[in-house]
């Protein structure tokens, strides 16, 4: 290929600028792409162009530029454009030959714009030409291939995925929307790709800020640009946990991750949960411990990767999760946090099973996973776009492993049996369910632990009721009957279930408050001000999950020059939403009814009891003292 400017009408100045412009162009673009351009391409400066473009491919092999700029430039050297992503004027007419280039080179042939519209509503509307009620206006235009759009790995990490169940189709719009260069790269692959390749040739930061995309232009082109930044070997991240004891924004290093597991939730009875609920565990090892089995036990230092329909409002409606009204966005979450909540709060048991995935396949999904964290701006489907196909669509394009290539599951059950089948999930650690929970592979839900601890109470108190739900229903008044006179094993075992009754209790108020708050509420003025608070709380709250909020500029993962600026405003949200929490906290006893508030007394007497007699046995027993 070769660059050859229309000198004509030029100044020297002018001619002298163009030239220069067009060999360091030259000079960035990839060997493979100027052999496969084997032609001369005619550039000249345009003064017809609308104000806005920058260029544009004119006819066959001809480049038009906007003449405006160039007499901008050569008022000044160091001009700059408002609203643009380069760092400079001149930059921008690199890139916008750059990009006019790309457009030639994915295309392989100049198209006429009004036949390349007509062939992207073609391959939009119709995927296949035995499609029922193909356009005579399609055939034969359907099967032209571009050169790097038409590439599935590239469709992939890009946004546009295969969708979960419906073979050969993509999806139709792009969700990675967040920390974009150039909005203009969502129109379509055609644009993505030409945007994208600006950015590869221009930005040092590139492979750091798109990672997965870097390295497929590395591979495809067996290349990569001369000048190249090193990128931090941690990445970060967002903790979803609102927590005072914790840092709001943490750091992965891949290297540190020893295995991936799926993470499956069992089924529960509530609209949301009866499928169950597919995430993925990060088996992440102490800093100092390499990588190996032992890391399975540092429980504290894994990471769960959850798809969930973010919710900024106090009602959850199977009807607006079934049309898509909710955002999906991935959560990154401790795994004790995910233990608890599902375990002791929604008695629900967690099953853990490993992934057969390589080292690199591991480092692969898990930078995937952290550039989706900071893009993705999904929808949320009960049925289509749920937890397991949002999990499978990250395992897919993560690990590129071939075997999940074809594999289709839309609920978090079958997607694991398919793992299995396909010698992808290896269950034999779970094979004995005392070694899977005692070596974290298992995790069982406390409604049997609570079940056990009742039959333990049940035969020693000759109570009554047969199930543990059933002792728990009770009045706090009832159970505290038969609080004294236990023996030490009898005593802990009564504390237990008090404080799981508390927890059942203050769940249940909090949904009849929000019900309250929803329905007949508008004369209540201290409902309605806590209800504002929590509706502010959850507005506020959607930062955890789209921490691209925390930044005004940049695209792609956040850089090292912007950790100061993250860490300050990720604490500083962390803070105003704590202090939220705690006003709300504070108010709530405010808004119980006399029969509520009696109940949470009578619990709250019922645990003092039990803690003061089991210190009691516990010293009578000879034991240390307890605090």
């Amino acid at each position: 290929m070769r660059l050859e400017p229309d000198a004509r009408q030029l100044s020297d100045a002018q001619r002298a600028l163009t030239l220069q412009l067009l060999s360091e162009v030259d000079e960035r673009l990839p060997p493979r792409m100027r052999q496969q351009l084997d032609r001369t391409v005619q550039v000249r400066w345009s003064y017809g162009l609308p104000e806005q473009v920058m260029g544009r491919a004119s006819r066959t092999d001809r480049i038009l530029l906007n003449g405006r700029f160039l007499d901008q430039l050569l008022e000044s050297e160091s001009a700059t454009l408002p609203g643009r992503t380069h760092p400079d004027l001149y930059t921008e007419l690199q890139a916008a030959l750059i990009h006019e280039l790309a457009h030639l080179y994915d295309q392989g042939r100049y198209w006429h714009p009004a036949e390349a519209l007509q062939l992207r509503y073609c391959r939009t509307r119709f995927e296949t030409q035995s499609s029922p009620g193909l356009p005579a206006i399609c055939r034969g235009q359907i099967n032209r291939r571009y050169t790097l759009s038409d590439s599935p790995r590239l469709l992939d990490l890009a946004g546009w995925p295969e969708q979960v169940g419906r073979r050969n189709l993509r999806e139709r719009i792009n969700r990675q929307r967040l920390r974009t260069p150039d909005p203009y790269e969502l129109e379509d692959a055609q644009e993505f790709v030409a945007v994208n390749l600006e950015y590869f040739l221009l930005d040092p930061e590139y492979g750091c800020r798109r990672p997965g995309l870097a390295a497929f232009f590395r591979d495809h082109f067996s290349w990569e640009p001369a000048t190249v930044l090193p990128c931090a070997s941690s990445l970060p991240y967002l903790s979803a946990e609102l927590n005072a004891e914790h840092a709001a924004l943490g750091w992965l290093d891949p290297k540190r991750i020893y295995q991936v597991h799926y993470l499956l939730a069992e089924p529960d009875d509530s609209w949301a949960g009866r499928w169950g609920h597919s995430m993925l565990r990060l088996v992440i090892c102490a800093p100092g411990r390499a990588p190996g089995p032992e890391c399975v036990l540092d429980l504290q230092h894994h990471l769960v990767l959850s798809y969930r329909a973010f919710v900024d409002d106090l009602q959850l409606s199977s009807w607006d999760g079934l049309t898509g009204v909710y955002p999906s966005r991935l959560f990154f979450l401790p795994l004790q946090r995910v233990i608890d909540e599902y375990t002791r709060t929604e008695l629900r048991s967690l099953t853990s099973v490993p992934l057969n995935l390589s080292p690199a396949q591991i480092n692969d999904l898990a930078v995937h996973a952290i550039s989706q964290h900071w893009s993705y701006d999904g929808v949320y489907y009960f049925v289509g776009n749920n937890c397991a196909v949002e999990t499978l669509k990250l395992l897919r394009t993560g690990s590129h492993h071939a075997a999940l290539l074809d594999l289709d599951s839309q609920t978090p059950q079958g997607l694991l049996d398919l793992l299995q089948a396909r010698g992808l999930a290896d269950a034999s650690p779970l094979r004995d369910a005392e070694q899977a929970r005692r070596m974290g592979y298992r995790f069982d839900s406390y409604r049997q632990r609570y079940q056990q601890l009742y039959e333990t109470i049940r035969r020693a108190l000759a109570l009554g009721p047969t199930s543990v739900d059933q002792w728990l229903e009770m009045l706090a008044t009832d159970r505290a009957r038969y609080l004294s006179e236990t023996d030490l094993r009898t005593t802990a075992a009564l504390l237990m279930l008090e404080q799981a009754a508390l927890r059942r209790q203050v769940q249940r108020l909090q949904h009849e408050l929000k019900q309250r708050y929803l329905s007949d509420g508008a004369g209540d003025t201290l409902l309605n001000e806590a209800g504002d608070l929590m509706q502010q709380l959850l507005r506020g709250g959607s930062v955890l999950s789209r921490p691209a909020d925390l930044l005004d500029s940049g695209y792609g993962l956040p850089q090292p020059a912007d950790r100061h600026l993250l860490e300050s405003r990720a604490r500083q949200q962390y803070t105003s939403l704590l202090a939220m929490s705690d006003r709300i906290e504070e108010q709530l006893p405010m808004l119980f009814t006399a029969r509520q508030r009696s109940e949470l007394e009578g619990i709250g007497s019922n645990i003092q009891q039990l803690q003061q007699q089991l210190r009691r046995l516990h010293r009578e027993a000879g034991g240390l003292q307890l605090p």
